[in-house]
């Protein structure tokens, strides 16, 4: 039945940016099992330098952080939305179950494959840990954990998730999550900041083709989930970035004069030549941006913990 729901969803969102003018497909449809395993491979680019980033935030700061996840309280929930791997969260999460502290881990991510392997994964490393995986669309499964539990939750966003979001988007997202949180709840979100147009144009343009594939399997998984007929070939994918606005945006264009069926949903698509879908929004923020979002949502800005680099920071809110 689950499935069922996700293919009407896919169908609708498919149908209303494929008719829009201009085009778009949402990004959230990149992450089916197919794309999720791509984005593995995109994590382990060397210009992909977000990841690294992370790891360096979390190794150094894992005491400060996970300290600041159960003070002042006796157990917490802690809710990773997009958990896709874990990579980055077992280095606090062992850091955690090392110090016998008493937490429950809710990993939400729209992948089964990675929730499957992820689970398998902390069985084998941290066999102790209290985890309840859960898979669906995170929007629809935070609004399931209202109410879940009498303590605290601590919700993990991480990566550069966030700025994958419109303003719109954000403030959605944020004002669900201050709905969800009681006071003293907190939040731990990764931002990626503005730095040099070179460095981000790498990591979204990479010369190993991974963030190609990235976007053409949103197409192959159209063709395979609603029988439609793209040709990949027939697009190639590009990335622009505007360095005043910090927008980091992807696009597929269409090489070619073409038409597109899509059976199930009993719809013809036309393209003109060199005609882009919109995919991906990747934004970059500045502190006081980060700030004000908090500020807005009824979070403050607990702590900011950043790489030597500065090039990202996670950031640490705390629910007023």
């Amino acid at each position: 039945m689950k499935q069922q729901i996700l293919n009407y969803e896919l169908a609708t969102d498919t149908l209303r940016g494929l008719t829009a003018d201009p085009k778009y497909l949402l990004s959230k449809y990149f992450y089916d099992d197919a794309g999720s395993a791509i984005f593995q491979d995109i994590m382990q680019m060397p210009e992909y330098y977000l990841t690294d980033c992370e790891f360096e935030i979390f190794t150094t700061y894992r005491k400060q952080i996970s300290e600041s996840f159960h003070e002042g309280v006796q157990a917490f929930d802690l809710i990773e939305l997009g958990s896709g791997d874990g990579l980055k969260t077992k280095i606090l999460l062992q850091f955690l179950v090392n110090n016998a502290v008493d937490f429950r881990y809710i990993p939400i991510d729209i992948s089964h494959k990675a929730n499957v392997d992820l689970l398998n994964s902390l069985k084998s490393e941290l066999p102790v840990l209290n985890v309840s995986p859960k898979t669906g669309d995170y929007f629809q499964e935070v609004e399931k954990l209202n109410g879940y539990s009498g303590l605290r939750k601590v919700f993990l966003f991480l990566g550069s998730n966030i700025g994958n979001f419109s303003d719109d988007e954000i403030d959605r997202f944020f004002s669900q999550l201050s709905t969800l949180c009681h006071k003293g709840d907190k939040l731990l979100v990764g931002f990626d900041l503005k730095k040099s147009p070179e460095v981000i144009m790498k990591a979204y343009s990479d010369p190993h083709g991974h963030t190609r594939r990235f976007n053409l399997n949103h197409l192959i998984r159209i063709n395979r989930e609603l029988n439609a007929n793209f040709n990949p070939e027939n697009f190639e994918h590009q990335a622009v970035y505007d360095p005043q606005t910090g927008a980091a945006k992807s696009f597929l264009v269409s090489t070619v004069v073409q038409s597109v069926y899509i059976a199930d949903l009993n719809e013809r698509i036309h393209f003109d030549k060199w005609e882009p879908i919109f995919m991906e929004l990747s934004r970059k923020f500045d502190q006081s941006t980060i700030e004000r979002i908090a500020a807005e949502h009824g979070f403050g800005v607990e702590s900011q913990f950043t790489d030597k680099r500065d090039y990202f920071v996670n950031s640490l809110w705390v629910k007023k």
